[in-house]
This record gives C-alpha cells, structure tokens and sequence, in this order.
C-alpha cells in the first residue's frame, strides 16, 4: 500500500457517536484486507480504481464512485482490483446511535453498498480531520463535528444500490412522524412537515394515507390533542397554557377542536378526571380501612 494516511484515535470523549479512525489509501495491486471481522463499523468510498468487496458468500465488484459498509463482528474481505486498484478513504466509528444513524441514510441491514453522486467534498472533509491529528479539547470537538458533518453530506449524496420504494417511503413516514413529535408544540404545518422531509405536500398525504390510514393533518391534530389530555390530566396548567403547549395560539380554536375530537371541552375533560381520580382514590381508602 502506498500515499495511506491515518488517523487512531484511543481516548474517547463520546459515546453516542464518535470516530475510532479514518484513513486514505492509493492501494498497490491485489492489495487485499481479511477475512477478517471489525468491533466497530467501518465506511470505504472509493475515490479512484475499483476492486472487490465480499461477505460470506456474496461478492460485489466496485468502483469510482461506490462504498461499502463493514459492520461490527461480520467477516468480511476486500482486495484493489490488479490492473486498477482503487483508491479509497475510509472512516471507523461507533457510539450506542451508529446503527440507527445508518438506518437513516439508507444503511444497514441488508443494504452494505452505495453510491455517492459527490466524493470531493467528503474528501476534503477528511484532509481537514486528518489535519487534526492532536490530542486537545478542540480537536475532541472538532472530530466529532466531522463526523456528523461527513453523514450530513454523504447522507445528502448517497445512493442506494438496493434500497426498495418501500423502504424509502417507509422512511419518509418515519422522519415525518419524528418531527411532529418533537415540534407539534409550534405551529407547525403539514407543509413544513413534508420540507423537513424532503418531499411534495401531497407525497407526504399519498403516503400517510398508504401507511397509517390518515393525512398527515389528521396525525398532527390527533397527536396535539392527545398530549392534550395528558397535560389536562397530570398538570395543573390553564387551558390557555395546555393550548400553548401542543401549538395552538388561539385557546379558542384548540377548545372547539378538542371537544370535536373528544366530545367534551378541555375544561369538562378535567373535571372528568379528577372525578374520576377522587372515586378511585376513595375506593382504595375504603379497601384499606376494611383491612
């Protein structure tokens, strides 16, 4: 192997997502790696050349412009190709979010191979960290940030060699519900749900109906006014802070929509239960002075 520049990092500050090493290699012919099994996951991309990747019994022949996931304990094997070895630049990371943020972009599983549209960003990317060499608190910051920098730009260039519609879509409805969830207390609209997504207004309906049988303005209401009802039961908030708090600005829209939604108005609904609190609290006294 020859021009191969890594960086191993020993001390780690993280533990959700962090870097163990990254490295680029101009691979001398047949230059080969394995078998052999990783701790940790491990992201190839293929700057020049091409070469073959192999796990267990299945063999995928690469070059420019495609990569390869290694994940931990899987034996794998990988060899520079004899007339056009490759050259490539790889990262190793792990954390107790790796698997799901490769879920995220598309891998995974069953999906090990991609492709990048782009390659000379994520390469410059890796000049800069590997620039950052040094054991110092900033650079344990500045190597951090390149990592979730390096999946920002690959997830944004990455191409799925075997990915499905479905598994797309099935992603799609993920990151959406993952955003109402952490924003239904703004007054967020399904508009700004499907631009976090990424796709069309009414791609995102096709699909919500498709998969939970409900528009997305549906799902976003009905998740409001379910928090609703928690907030009116374990809390002592006005009606006007509960309507605040699950992104209504208006306390007399949200009161209308509950008790469409509910049957009853916020005020009713916890009266309700703390009736229903005080009978239960009582028959629980009656059952301990019989004791």
């Amino acid at each position: 192997m020859e021009d191969a520049y890594v960086l191993t990092l020993k001390n780690r500050k993280f533990s959700e997502f962090y870097l163990c090493y990254c490295g680029y290699a101009k691979c001398e012919p047949l230059h080969s790696f394995g078998p052999a099994v990783r701790p940790n996951y491990l992201i190839h991309l293929i700057l020049d050349g091409k070469g073959r990747y192999q796990i267990g019994d299945t063999q995928y022949e690469l070059t420019a412009g495609q990569g390869f996931l290694i994940e931990p304990e899987v034996q794998t094997f990988y060899q520079a190709d004899k007339d056009d070895p490759w050259t490539y630049l790889w990262i190793g990371f792990y954390g107790s979010r790796a698997k799901e943020y490769l879920s995220d972009i598309g891998l995974g599983s069953g999906h090990k191979i991609f492709r990048c549209e782009d390659t000379s960003g994520l390469r410059q990317l890796l000049v800069e960290i590997l620039k950052r060499n040094t054991y110092t608190v900033e650079n344990e910051f500045y190597r951090e940030g390149f990592l979730y920098s390096f999946f920002g730009l690959l997830s944004k260039n990455i191409k799925g060699e075997n990915i499905s519609r479905h598994e797309t879509e099935n992603l799609y409805v993920r990151k959406a519900l993952e955003y109402i969830q952490n924003n239904y207390h703004y007054g967020i609209r399904v508009s700004d749900i499907a631009d976090y997504v990424g796709i069309t207004r009414g791609y995102l309906h096709t699909l919500f109906t498709k998969t939970l049988g409900q528009s997305p303005q549906e799902y976003l209401v009905n998740y409001r006014i379910t928090r609703a009802q928690q907030l009116l039961e374990i809390t002592n908030l006005a009606v006007e802070g509960v309507a605040q708090s699950c992104g209504y600005s208006d306390p007399l829209v949200f009161s209308k929509l509950f008790k469409k939604k509910t049957g009853k108005t916020p005020s009713a609904y916890r009266r309700e239960c703390l009736e229903r609190a005080r009978t239960h609290l009582c028959r629980n006294q009656d059952r301990l002075d019989i004791l």
